[in-house]
């Protein structure tokens, strides 16, 4: 549903800084997600519970349960709830006979829907499943994709791109190797996807760099692809327009090859080489005085 803009004017200095938290900047603040219960079964709680986990502090839960909420019918209430806690990621669970352990992933533009992914949990393990460290809120995990499917089809495509979106964060320009505490592998087969976490170790080696190591750290998914909502081509693009502040600033007649060499080109007038000033050597000298030797004199012309 669309709702009409309004310009509210703030009363107090707390609604000041609330709006302007809100409005729309060159660099947007990092996506938060908000966490929305249908009727949901015990374990589709269960999840929402570790994916909330991995998602905080950019988090918002939902506890009310929504039993009348349906996502891919009516998306007004989703919308309503995007705008009252300025989140722009959703997941929502639900449970019942026909679709059981729905978990849907959707995403937000302008608070209207862009597209949502929504997939059945097949099998589950918890965090408290496994034993040892968990990652620290807040850190930047590492993504890996393994699969086909995320590059030849359309829905899992989109869902590798939400889930990009949703474990985003802020834009660096350095990596820390010791910062980096987690990895989330999710791996699509035959219709399935496999989602798991893994705590990173870096152990002592022989060389200078660390040896690294995975443990697995939950939660472990195993997820069927079921029905989806993707944004047309044109809305795609549109939520991608950078702000002109934003855009590199392109220096004409310079590039980068594939290995990261920066190469210039350098345009100069046509030269004449006849008169090009080179150093003369004396042993360009000596080979011409010899080839003259051998030609002898020059022979005169004659006059007819």
């Amino acid at each position: 549903g669309t709702m009409d803009h309004v310009v509210v004017k703030p009363k107090t200095p707390k609604a000041r800084r609330l709006l302007e938290r809100r409005a729309p900047k060159d660099v947007e603040n990092t996506k938060s997600a908000m966490f929305i219960h249908g009727k949901t079964s015990d374990q589709v709680a269960k999840v929402m519970k570790d994916l909330y986990s991995l998602k905080k502090p950019h988090a918002v839960m939902f506890h009310k349960k929504n039993a009348e909420l349906r996502p891919f019918e009516d998306s007004a209430s989703i919308e309503f709830f995007s705008k009252k806690s300025d989140c722009s990621l959703l997941v929502f669970g639900s449970h019942n006979k026909k679709r059981p352990h729905n978990l849907v992933f959707g995403r937000l533009y302008d608070h209207q829907v862009l597209d949502m992914i929504e997939t059945g949990v097949e099998t589950f393990r918890p965090l408290s499943f496994f034993k040892g460290l968990k990652c620290a809120v807040g850190s930047k995990p590492c993504l890996i994709f393994s699969g086909d499917l995320f590059e030849t089809d359309a829905n899992y495509s989109c869902l590798k791109n939400l889930l990009i979106d949703f474990f985003h964060q802020t834009n660096l320009s350095k990596i820390s190797l010791a910062s980096l505490d987690h990895v989330i592998c999710a791996t699509a087969i035959e219709g399935k996807v496999y989602f798991r976490t893994y705590m990173v170790k870096l152990k002592k080696s022989s060389v200078r760099t660390p040896r690294v190591e995975l443990e697995e750290m939950g939660p472990s998914l195993d997820l069927v692809m079921r029905r989806s909502r993707i944004a047309s081509a044109e809305l795609f693009k549109e939520t991608r327009k950078q702000p002109k502040t934003q855009k590199p600033f392109k220096v004409k007649n310079v590039s980068v090859d594939p290995f990261g060499t920066r190469l210039g080109r350098v345009h100069m007038k046509k030269q004449d080489l006849g008169k090009l000033q080179v150093k003369k050597s004396k042993a360009l000298k000596r080979a011409h005085s010899a080839t003259k030797r051998r030609l002898g004199p020059p022979k005169k012309k004659v006059k007819s």
